[in-house]
């Protein structure tokens, strides 16, 4: 065979010879846009960060404080910001994101916003918003952080954390999971007060209509209900839509670089401080 030719097939077979070298290289490939695996570090998340919250209790009777935030999405700059702001208070214990912390629910996208938040220096605790859950941003989802429900104490406060994002499920009337929710409002669990944190508000049109009311009712009826703290409008506000009660707190999104500092104490005293970073 002439050099020329030996030269053209070592041309040929270059670009295959390359893939396979860069390929070897790599621990994790990722296919798809949509691909939903990572590595192990990246996954359960919520109780590694439960975890981490246990490690350093707070006493009975002690005031609890920590910061509410929501909807991360892509707004990656305003995350690295808000966790140097964070960073900065005293005294938190934890903090809240409220729901959509992806923007497409990719794995990509939940594991960027993990590694900025990861830097405070307390944990942090997520519920699922209607963006996380687009694609198969559902199985990703729990694969990175864990249930769509779930419940903790922490001091004297049970959190009750559930998916309210009824559009996503067509409005199947399953979504809320109130077959899941009453018995939590009904167990305290040890504690002496609840807070619920969800993503879309029930007097939301994204909220599933025929669960709309007995959503509230079931707030409402709930003894010592401190707050129900949602997200997804991407504005703050504090107030009772309903008149009955119950003090619906709804967080700004990482976008206003505006959060919220929460204080607890006794049996539903509470107070709201807004910090801009």
């Amino acid at each position: 065979m002439s050099p020329l030719s030996t030269l053209r097939r070592w041309f040929r077979a270059a670009p295959l010879a390359i893939l396979v070298l860069s390929l070897s290289g790599c621990d994790l490939l990722e296919f798809s846009p949509n691909d939903s695996r990572v590595p192990e570090e990246f996954t359960n998340l919520t109780q590694k960060n439960l975890a981490k919250l246990e490690a350093n209790p707070l006493a009975p009777g002690d005031t609890l404080r920590f910061v509410f935030t929501g909807d991360s999405q892509q707004f990656y700059d305003e995350a690295e910001a808000l966790v140097k702001s964070v960073n900065q208070q005293p005294d938190i214990s934890f903090l809240l994101v409220a729901g959509d912390i992806s923007d497409f629910g990719l794995a990509r996208e939940m594991r960027w916003v993990d590694e900025k938040l990861r830097r405070l220096n307390v944990p942090y605790l997520t519920v699922v918003g209607n963006h996380d859950l687009i694609g198969n941003g559902r199985e990703t989802y729990q694969r990175i952080f864990g249930d769509l429900n779930y419940s903790f104490v922490y001091g004297d406060t049970k959190f009750i954390m559930v998916d309210t994002n009824g559009r996503e499920y067509n409005f199947n009337g399953q979504v809320p999971n109130m077959g899941w929710l009453k018995p939590q409002l009904a167990n305290f669990d040890g504690a002496r007060r609840q807070v619920v944190v969800a993503h879309v508000p029930p007097n939301d049109v994204d909220f599933d209509p025929a669960l709309s009311v007995p959503y509230a009712q079931a707030l409402r009826d709930t003894e010592n209900l401190v707050l129900k703290m949602n997200g997804h409008r991407h504005s703050s506000s504090v107030g009772q839509p309903y008149d009955d009660g119950v003090t619906y707190v709804n967080s700004d999104a990482f976008s206003e670089r505006t959060y919220m500092v929460v204080t607890v104490w006794g049996d539903r005293e509470f107070r709201i401080k807004q910090v801009q970073f």
